[in-house]
């Protein structure tokens, strides 16, 4: 990994946790249920819109009996996690597939025994969460586990916890750029200056053109969203405020 896309995924990570409080923290609880879950068997797991390879890092470094495929429609992304994985040789599979084709899944060849992601499913409208969910379950191997890490808002039935979650994520953020974390927009305009990742700018705008942004949706969604693909358990492994990780066993 070069010093540049090396100091891009240190950015990266300062930049999230601007966004997210205790993001390590959730990376945690993931990494716990996984070993809980596959401590000494080998295991397969997917990173559903994995970005730059974060969580897929955290699973590889903890888990030297586990591989990971992680799959991304960003091109800039996926170079970036690319390169930052390499020293995990064959354990790490990069899968360039856009979740909402009805195809993705058959980019996946070993049997699945975990399916992962953070902070990414919530750019799915609704109805193409549950389906997405739907062939999650298909994929995964019987007792299988999904887990999903993400900010799901609290609406106009929870208006107090709501303020409280507001007020928690504006001093987080607060704090964090005090300390220099760079914002969002800065991080992507570093990213687009970098050599030999900033030439897939055009092709990550084609990709993205035109595609509507999503309302966000609150924990009770996701929980019946789960259900209706048919995962015969699912609840609550986390929460911070609006920060959650739920799960879902087939």
């Amino acid at each position: 990994m070069s010093t540049e896309v090396s100091e891009l995924v240190r950015q990266w990570d300062d930049q999230q946790a601007a966004y997210i409080a205790d993001r390590e923290k959730r990376f945690d609880v993931i990494l716990d249920v996984l070993e809980l879950q596959y401590a000494h068997a080998p295991f397969t797991v997917v990173d559903l819109a994995c970005g730059p390879g974060s969580l897929s890092v955290r699973i590889l470094e903890k888990f030297g009996h586990a591989s990971v495929v992680g799959i991304d429609y960003d091109p800039m992304l996926l170079e970036v996690a690319r390169q930052s994985s390499t020293r995990f040789g064959d354990r790490m599979q990069l899968v360039d597939a856009d979740l909402l084709s009805t195809d993705w899944p058959t980019s996946v060849t070993a049997p699945v025994q975990a399916i992962v992601s953070t902070t990414a499913l919530h750019w799915l409208q609704p109805q193409q969460l549950v389906e997405v969910y739907r062939q999650c379950r298909e994929l995964l191997s019987p007792d299988g586990v999904l887990l999903n890490g993400d900010h799901f808002r609290f609406d106009g039935r929870s208006p107090v916890i709501g303020r409280w979650a507001k007020a928690h994520d504006e001093q987080t953020q607060r704090s964090a750029f005090a300390a220099g974390a760079p914002e969002w927009d800065s991080w992507w305009d570093e990213l687009r200056a970098t050599p030999g990742i900033g030439a897939l700018t055009d092709e990550r705008e084609r990709r993205f053109a035109g595609r509507d942004a999503t309302a966000p949706t609150a924990v009770d969604f996701q929980l019946a969203a789960l259900a209706q693909a048919g995962f015969r358990e699912s609840g609550t492994v986390w929460q911070l405020f609006d920060d959650y990780v739920v799960y879902g066993v087939r």
